[in-house]
C-alpha cells in the first residue's frame, strides 16, 4: 500500500519547518537546530597508532564535566576548555540506567595539547581524549526511557532509566498558572523524583504577567513544606530573587514544555540566545523546543548589588532543607566516608551559580516500589507508624491512620487523591 503524500518523515520535517517559520525563528536557527558532532578520527602520535587504545595509559588523565551527551561523541569541560571525547572501550557502567548524562564528572585520557589554539579545521575530524571512568552520581534527574508500545518486549523486565542531569544541587519545577494551566499532579511527580534524586526543589512560577497564582494555591504548596518563587521571564520581575536562589549552587530546570524555562534562561542570561517558541494556539499547550540538556553559567548577582545569604540550601535526602554546621567532635551529622564524595570537584562553580536547561515533557514517570510510595509523600509521616497493619497501602484498609487523618483534615485530600492516582499507575505498570 502506497504511503499518503505528507505522512512520512519528510512530510514531518516540511510542517516542523513551516511551524518554525511562522513562530518567528530564521531559517539559519532552523537549519542548525539539532546538529551533532560529525565522526571525528583520533589524532594520536605516530609512535601510539598502531595500537591506541593499549596506549591509553601513556596519556594525561584529567578530570573533567560532562556538558553535553551526543550519539557520536561527549562534551567535557577541561581546565576551561570544552573537548569532544569518545568513550574508551574499557569504560564500564550500569546497563539499567544511562551511562553518561550532563553533570557527570568524569577522568579523560587527553590525546591532544589543551594549552594549544584551537584549529577548526583539523578539530572536526580528531577526538580530542576517551572517558575512562566516572564518579559515583551523588545526585540525579531521571526517568524511565520512554519507549514505543511496539517495542516493549513482555519478557523484559528491567527498565532503563533515562539520567537527565547528575550531581545537581536543586531542581527547579517551572510552572504556570496559564499558556499552559497549572497541573498539580505534574508538580506531585517532580517532588517524588526530586525526592528520589536526592535533589531539593524550588517550585518557580512563571508568567505572573498573564497570571498570578492564587494566594491559596501558595499556601497550599508552602504548607507542604515547598518554597515557591513567583517571577516573569517577560517583565523582569522576580528575576533578581531568583538570581540569588541560584548563586552558587548546581541547578537543573525541570517542568512541562511551554512554562518558559528556556525564556527564563534567555532572562537570566541575555547572551544564552537560548532557542524558545510560542505555545500552539490550538491548545495553548508547549511545544517541544529544547532538545537535548544544555549548560549555562550564570553572572555574580552580587555584582549586579543584590545580596547573597551566606547560609545557601544544599542537596538533601528531602526537601529543602539547611545545611547543618558540623561541631567539633560531632559525628552523628557527619556523612560515611566516600572517596568520591569527599574529592574535590575538577572545576569551580561559578559565583552567580552553573544551571542545566531540560526538554520540557508532557508526562513524567518514575520506577519505585510500591511500598515506599508512601514515604515520598511527607504529610503521611506522623501517621504511617499508627496504621493497624504493618503493610498499609492506604487505599482500603479498616483502622487505616493515614485515611483517618484524610477524614479528620489533617493530611489535605488532594494531596491522598494524587497518592491514589500515583499509586494506580504504578500498579498497571507493574501488572
Amino acid at each position: 500500500m502506497a504511503k499518503r503524500k505528507g505522512k512520512g518523515k519528510a512530510g514531518r520535517r516540511i510542517k516542523d519547518w513551516n511551524e518554525r517559520l511562522q513562530a518567528g525563528e530564521s531559517p539559519d536557527d532552523i537549519a542548525h537546530r539539532g546538529q551533532k558532532p560529525g565522526t571525528r578520527a583520533v589524532k594520536l602520535p605516530p609512535a601510539r597508532l598502531e595500537a591506541p587504545e593499549e596506549n591509553l595509559d601513556n596519556l594525561t588523565k584529567i578530570e573533567g564535566l560532562v556538558v553535553g551527551v551526543y550519539r557520536r561523541g561527549v562534551s567535557v569541560l577541561l581546565e576551561g576548555q570544552v573537548c569532544y571525547c569518545a568513550v574508551a572501550k574499557t569504560f564500564r557502567a550500569s546497563p539499567q540506567a544511562s551511562a553518561l548524562a550532563v553533570g557527570d564528572i568524569v577522568t579523560v585520557a587527553v590525546a591532544t595539547d589543551l594549552s594549544a589554539p584551537a584549529r577548526p579545521d583539523i578539530d572536526k575530524e580528531r577526538m580530542d581524549g576517551f572517558i575512562l571512568t566516572r564518579r559515583l552520581r551523588q545526585t540525579a534527574l531521571s526517568r524511565p526511557k520512554p519507549m514505543s508500545t511496539k517495542r516493549i518486549d513482555q519478557y523484559q523486565t528491567e527498565i532503563f532509566e533515562q539520567v537527565i542531569a547528575a550531581n545537581m544541587d536543586q531542581i527547579l519545577v517551572v510552572a504556570s498558572m496559564v499558556q499552559p494551566k497549572f497541573r498539580r499532579r505534574l508538580i506531585d511527580r517532580y517532588l517524588i523524583v526530586a525526592e528520589r534524586g536526592g535533589l531539593a526543589p524550588l517550585l518557580v512560577v512563571n508568567k505572573i504577567d498573564l497570571r498570578r497564582p492564587p494566594g491559596d494555591l501558595l499556601a497550599d504548596m508552602r504548607d507542604m513544606g515547598l518554597d515557591v518563587l513567583c517571577c516573569s521571564a517577560e517583565t523582569g520581575e522576580g528575576i533578581d530573587a531568583l538570581r540569588v536562589r541560584l548563586a552558587g549552587k548546581r541547578s537543573v530546570l525541570g517542568g512541562a514544555s511551554g512554562v518558559g524555562k528556556s525564556t527564563l534562561v534567555n532572562a537570566l542570561i541575555p547572551e544564552a540566545e537560548a532557542v524558545t517558541r510560542t505555545v500552539r494556539p490550538k491548545d495553548l499547550r508547549g511545544r517541544h523546543t529544547t532538545a537535548a540538556a544544555a549548560v549555562y553559567y550564570l553572572p555574580d548577582p552580587t555584582g549586579m548589588g543584590l545580596a547573597v545569604p551566606s547560609a545557601a540550601l544544599v542537596a538533601a535526602h528531602g526537601w529543602s532543607a539547611e545545611k547543618p554546621e558540623q561541631q567539633p567532635g560531632d559525628e552523628s551529622t557527619s556523612r560515611a566516608a566516600d572517596p568520591d564524595e569527599q574529592a574535590p570537584l575538577p572545576f569551580d562553580i561559578p559565583p552567580g551559580g552553573m544551571l542545566v536547561d531540560t526538554p520540557g515533557i508532557r508526562e513524567l514517570g518514575f520506577t519505585i516500589d510500591l511500598a515506599e510510595l508512601a514515604w515520598y509523600f511527607p504529610e503521611f509521616d506522623a501517621f504511617v507508624h499508627q496504621c493497624h497493619f504493618s503493610n498499609c497501602t492506604h487505599t482500603h484498609e479498616p483502622d487505616c491512620a493515614v485515611i483517618a487523618a484524610v477524614e479528620r483534615g489533617e493530611v489535605p485530600a488532594r494531596r491522598f487523591e494524587s497518592y491514589l492516582i500515583i499509586r494506580e499507575s504504578l500498579e498497571e505498570r507493574h501488572g
